[in-house]
């Protein structure tokens, strides 16, 4: 059993790390800068134990990235602040196109989140050069040399930095990790198990989330290595499909959506999934 659990593990590692997500930081800043905690921001929702995220946009739905949803079935359980929620429903976006598109999903709880401030999806389309923030449990490292720390071996230490948006086109907003003078104080990329989380800001009205994280764009970089440019989901672009979600009937939600992925991310399987989920599970 224990040889068993350990293939498990380096699995989900390989999954969370496919795409993107966690906290690449500079190396010229000292890491404990980058140091988070949950009242950075409170509509964090976290799936696994080693990674992947969700943001709190409505009482009882979460807002997060398509392909980090592979075990969000009904009962599956989910941390948001310091209580545990189950999963009622998942609805994932119908044009969904793995490593190309639409990487966004909804996830419906079975009961209200109480205590904590839902964010508001940035609806402007004026997204371009604005300054926001990540923020999450996955991977970590340095941008001179990329992620050297994997989603597990992080062992659930939060972590925050901020990014510029460089285009903001259609379905995708887009960010590049710059060194030197050209980066922000606490400049970073996401890194292996954070897939599906905020980029946001903050205002005296709260928080506002613009995007949600996807991936890295190409395959010639490391993942967080300095000049990587990682692609997150455009919330603006999604707004009618949120709410028709949200706000819609049994049949209008399944007309724009799937309760599921179309297919499996690589390295799971029908065979080995249920092994994985209870692996990742969070108790």
């Amino acid at each position: 059993m224990h040889n068993i659990t350990l293939k498990v593990t380096g699995l989900c590692c390989l999954l969370l790390c496919a795409s993107v997500k966690a906290i690449v930081t500079r190396h010229d800043v000292h890491p404990s800068l980058y140091l988070a905690s949950g009242s950075d921001f409170p509509p964090l929702a976290t799936f696994y134990v080693d990674g992947a995220h969700g943001t709190l946009i409505r009482e009882r739905w979460l807002l997060t990235a398509a392909h980090a949803t592979f075990c969000l079935k009904k009962d599956y359980p989910i941390s948001i602040g310091s209580n545990i929620y189950k999963v009622k429903k998942t609805y994932v976006h119908r044009d969904y196109k793995p490593g190309k598109s639409h990487d966004i999903a909804l996830i419906e709880l079975t009961q209200n989140v109480e205590g904590i401030t839902p964010a508001s999806l940035y609806t402007a389309e004026d997204e371009l050069s604005k300054k926001t923030w990540f923020i999450g449990i996955g991977g970590t490292g340095s941008g001179l040399l990329g992620q050297t720390v994997s989603n597990r071996q992080n062992n659930g230490v939060l972590r925050k930095a901020e990014n510029t948006i460089i285009q903001a086109n259609g379905p995708l907003l887009k960010f590049r990790f710059n060194s030197g003078d050209l980066a922000l104080p606490l400049e970073g990329v996401s890194g292996s198990g954070d897939s599906g989380g905020p980029a946001y800001i903050q205002s005296a009205k709260g928080y506002k989330i613009l995007g949600i994280s996807s991936r890295i764009e190409g395959t010639h970089f490391v993942i967080g290595e300095y000049g990587v440019t990682e692609i997150y989901t455009r919330v603006s672009f999604f707004g009618d499909w949120i709410n028709k979600i949200i706000e819609g009937d049994v049949l209008s939600r399944n007309v724009i959506s799937l309760s599921q992925l179309k297919s499996l991310p690589s390295g799971l399987t029908e065979l080995n999934l249920g092994t994985v989920c209870n692996d990742i599970k969070i108790n």
